[in-house]
């Protein structure tokens, strides 16, 4: 399978992947694993009229859960059944119990769960499923060789989504939150230790909106809508990683030197 190239760590790094991502992913998107995962889904996961028939067939589950960023999980075909078939109608049913909003819309897209409707047979549904899957794996295996790269591409994907959801802005900070990527971009982007998790979730958003006003200038979540404010943001997050991963047996000097470099 074709393995990402990111030359080098940092900015520089971010910025080859950026400029090369149509060529890669191409070559990504071709690699013959993936296409036999994305072929045998296209053609058996039609058959699916349950729950129990999805988690029973690993490798359709494999690109069902992949498609979320969801599969470390597949071992964990009980706890996938069920929050496949309570769907997400019901504020009690599992997925809306869970602060990581990805079981959510992996539920939300089959359509499983009572007074739903099975969404497997609509014409966009596994284009869909499958372009999520592709792009997922994409950034998983740029991920096994620099996590930040992972991170970035993800939210280069996924938070204009966010911001362009008809919602409140402290509904946006909460999806923020409950989906472990994004929080990790913004937590770092934000200068904030990841044990803020450990407080109050009302806490937390507060937390958060302080911090967005004093980097960003505001806490208004549109404004992610703008292709320059999610670089911003996906910039600092590479940067303070960098710095994270200089360690202290680097000088201050040193660093810098690094950056500019970068």
């Amino acid at each position: 399978m074709f393995q990402p190239i990111i030359p080098s760590s940092g900015l520089g790094g971010w910025r080859f992947l950026q400029e090369t991502y149509d060529s890669q992913f191409e070559a990504f998107s071709q690699s013959v694993t993936l296409q036999r995962d994305t072929d045998y889904f296209k053609d058996k996961v039609g058959e699916v009229i349950s729950a129990k028939d999805l988690v029973s067939d690993r490798r359709l589950l494999g690109v069902a859960l992949g498609a979320f960023g969801l599969q470390d999980d597949i071992n964990n075909r009980y706890f996938i059944q069920k929050i496949l078939e309570e769907g997400t109608t019901s504020e009690d049913s599992l997925a809306n119990r869970f602060s990581d909003a990805r079981y959510r819309e992996m539920s939300e897209a089959f359509g499983f769960g009572p007074s739903e409707f099975l969404k497997v047979g609509e014409t966009d549904f596994v284009t869909a499923i499958v372009e999520r899957f592709q792009a997922n794996s994409f950034e998983v295996a740029a991920g096994e060789q620099r996590d930040s790269m992972r991170v970035a591409l993800y939210a280069q994907r996924e938070l204009g989504q966010v911001a362009e959801l008809e919602s409140s802005t402290d509904t946006k900070w909460f999806t923020v939150l409950g989906d472990p990527p994004l929080r990790q971009l913004f937590e770092k982007a934000l200068n904030l230790p990841s044990s803020i998790g450990q407080i109050d979730i009302d806490q937390q958003l507060q937390v958060f909106k302080d911090r967005a006003v004093s980097v960003f200038g505001s806490d208004k979540f549109d404004q992610f809508l703008d292709d320059e404010a999610r670089q911003n943001v996906i910039t600092k997050f590479i940067l303070r990683d960098q710095i994270d991963s200089f360690g202290k047996g680097f000088s201050s000097g040193s660093i810098a030197l690094t950056l500019l470099q970068s």
